[in-house]
């Protein structure tokens, strides 16, 4: 596979491009898969969907493809894994998907991408538990829709690292030597459009549902579903940088508003180490 090491025109190109591209999955994906795949008679479809979610690439693949492969009959978006894997069928399923590359096999010359897109589907996944957890504190309809909107929401990113590692370390690069230095503008500078901009024309490239779409739609901030997703990146990529991140106090603030919980609470439940609570708690009238 030929990787990307010059800029293409415009975002549409780049949409043209990465969408024409087979995506790969985590080595430890297809082995687990390969694994379950020797019991297809008998496995449960939950325990596949707990491996296809573990690994946000082998999510896109599969909502893609049952798209493409959409029948008449189905009249409904399929916009969680459970139900994706039920349409599909637990045997054909496996049959679709027996030959899958790995991200480790394709980035095998770049070992530092290799590291750059693990680390950015490691705060995917916590992002996605997060956006579950607090869909459940909202009463959500249906908290597995938000899990995989979470999960998908960094997904431009992710095909950046695999398909065009070069230029993505570049602006990692960037953003190393000036740390006010914005995403957007660091993306622009090198790409010539920002992830956004690419991410808005592939997810209609892939076919994703309607709904994730919406979930995945920053413009529409005043919908508590679109808020949690958003939120949820966002807190998994700064507490991935450690609880004193200056932009944390923000997350908190806001996880209020939307979960409707008082501060105590509500440090607990994210998980925050006693040691940092002190600075996020009001602090004792003095005397």
């Amino acid at each position: 596979m030929t990787l990307l090491t010059t800029p293409l025109r415009s975002a549409d190109d780049y949409v043209r491009h990465f969408s024409s591209l087979q995506l790969p999955v985590l080595r430890q994906t297809r082995r687990e898969l390969e694994s379950l795949r020797e019991s297809a008679d008998t496995v449960n479809g939950k325990r596949i969907a707990a491996v296809v979610l573990g690994d946000p690439l082998m999510t896109m693949r599969l909502l893609t493809h049952l798209e493409r492969h959409r029948g008449r009959s189905q009249n409904h978006d399929i916009t969680t894994i459970d139900r994706a894997i039920m349409m599909m069928g637990v045997v054909p399923f496996f049959d679709t998907f027996a030959e899958l590359d790995t991200v480790e096999d394709t980035l095998r010359a770049h070992p530092r991408a290799l590291i750059g897109v693990l680390k950015v589907i490691a705060n995917a996944r916590r992002a996605a538990d997060y956006a579950r957890d607090w869909a459940v504190v909202r009463h959500d309809v249906d908290p597995n829709e938000i899990t995989v909107a979470a999960l998908l929401r960094e997904a431009t990113e992710i095909v950046c690292w695999v398909f065009a590692p070069e230029l993505t370390q570049r602006v990692y690069a960037m953003q190393h030597a000036d740390r006010g230095l914005r995403s957007a503008v660091a993306q622009r500078t090198v790409f010539g459009a920002t992830a956004n901009e690419i991410q808005l024309g592939l997810i209609r490239a892939w076919r994703l549902p309607e709904l994730l779409v919406h979930l995945l739609d920053e413009t529409q901030d005043g919908n508590p579903r679109v808020r949690t997703v958003k939120l949820a990146a966002d807190f998994a990529r700064h507490v991935a940088h450690g609880w004193d991140d200056a932009a944390l106090p923000d997350d908190i603030g806001a996880l209020e508003g939307l979960l409707h919980l008082s501060r105590e609470p509500l440090l607990q439940r994210i998980g925050m180490p006693e040691e940092h609570r002190a600075r996020f708690l009001p602090q004792p009238a003095a005397d």
